[in-house]
């Protein structure tokens, strides 16, 4: 049977048609804009490695919330730099620390500003892992799980409104969730790093937030660049614990990767643009 003729051009008219019947838009209000807080800082400190991006103090936060706002993105992404570390990572669930007074100051400056937890140890760790060293200098997966719940619910309570734990750690969305309901977070949402690949797209960002490990890697934890099924199987896992929505990073060198959660398990899927790939 012949085929009817068409004409597709009648939706491409006009700038106006094209922009109603568009199937894919980006605009500010789907970006989350990432902060580096540094403890004792006053002012603002360039970041090398990253080009038009800065270190800042608390006392700068307000301004740069509400200019955040005033574009219309829709939230920031917080990664703390602590004045003293320790080898439990201790300043990542400290009431006072850096991330939790950012938290509050930013929601006080600009409350329609989502505010998104990063839960992970190697910024505060003294070796720079995302979690507890063993003696032989590995890191301990379980051992690590309750630090990072005591983490997530810090950040809940400094009203952080969407945890996003990046860490790799096995199970950590289900001790997250779990840690987050029982002390009254039921509703906040887990933004998980599900397919997170080991990279050197990273070393920008490990300058920016101090935190490079002071030995080895993280290929232990960190997903191997060769595969492709493991992401499927580590999105399903996480959203089997939780997690609301899920994360692909890096996410330009991976877009294969998040096409193929996206058609898999369609939740709300993001793209995480890394330090490496900015600069």
């Amino acid at each position: 049977m012949e085929r009817p003729f068409k004409r597709h051009r009648r939706l491409r008219n006009s700038p106006t048609i094209r922009a109603l019947v568009r199937e894919t838009t980006l605009s500010p209000s789907n970006l989350l804009y990432p902060l580096f807080v540094e403890e004792g800082l006053n002012g603002r400190s360039p970041i090398p490695s990253m080009p038009g991006q800065n270190r800042l103090g608390i006392g700068e936060l307000a301004a740069e919330a509400r200019s955040i706002a005033d574009l219309g993105i829709a939230g920031v992404l917080l990664f703390g730099l602590p004045s003293m570390k320790d080898d439990m990572g201790s300043g990542a669930w400290a009431s006072d620390g850096i991330v939790q007074v950012a938290a509050r100051v930013i929601k006080d400056a600009a409350p329609e500003l989502l505010v998104v937890g990063d839960v992970c140890l190697c910024e505060y760790t003294a070796h720079g892992h995302c979690g507890l060293i063993r003696p032989d200098g590995t890191v301990d997966n379980d051992a690590s799980l309750p630090l990072l719940a005591e983490t997530a619910v810090s950040l809940a309570q400094a009203g952080c409104d969407i945890i996003a734990p990046s860490d790799m750690m096995d199970g950590r969305v289900a001790a997250l969730r779990s840690a987050l309901d029982t002390n009254g977070f039921g509703e906040t949402p887990i933004l998980s790093y599900a397919a997170k690949y080991a990279s050197s797209f990273y070393g920008p960002f490990r300058d920016a937030a101090a935190s490079a490990p002071a030995f080895g890697d993280r290929r232990g934890y960190q997903m191997d660049p060769a595969n492709a099924r493991m992401a499927l199987d580590e999105v399903a896992t996480d959203i089997a614990e939780g997690a609301d929505m899920v994360m692909g990073k890096p996410g330009m060198t991976y877009l294969d990767v998040v096409q193929r959660v996206k058609a898999e398990f369609g939740v709300p899927t993001f793209v995480y643009q890394v330090s490496g790939e900015y600069a």
